[in-house]
């Protein structure tokens, strides 16, 4: 069973900066597609951002476009997020799974907050 885990939130003011990481232990993770997901209060998970298996093509929701970046170290398992221009609106738990579209793994991290207020 692939276990993920997500770290590198915390509370940082209206247009500061985070770097979120998401290591998993899933041994095939080059092969997969990685995407980042939040879920703000009441509200659903949404994707937020994706990258394909080598790296090569990303993609982003409008909301976050221009202000995060998604990127992967293979050697590593390892997902990054690095979000800019923070906005009251990104608060969320954001999680990571595998797979470009929808989540592969049944089974999610614990995630991690981020809190956007001055």
């Amino acid at each position: 069973q692939v276990q993920l885990v997500e770290s590198g939130g915390g509370l940082v003011q209206p247009g500061g900066s985070l770097r979120l990481t998401c290591a998993a232990s899933e041994f095939s993770f080059s092969t997969y597609a990685w995407s980042w997901y939040r879920q703000a209060p009441g509200k659903e998970r949404e994707l937020v951002a994706r990258i394909s298996p080598v790296g090569g093509n990303t993609g982003y929701a409008d909301s976050v476009k221009g202000r995060f970046t998604i990127s992967r170290d293979n050697s590593k398992n390892t997902v990054y997020l690095r979000m800019n221009r923070l906005k009251p609106e990104d608060t969320a738990v954001y999680y990571c799974n595998a797979g470009w579209s929808s989540p592969v793994f049944d089974n999610w991290g614990q995630g991690t907050q981020v809190t956007v207020s001055s």
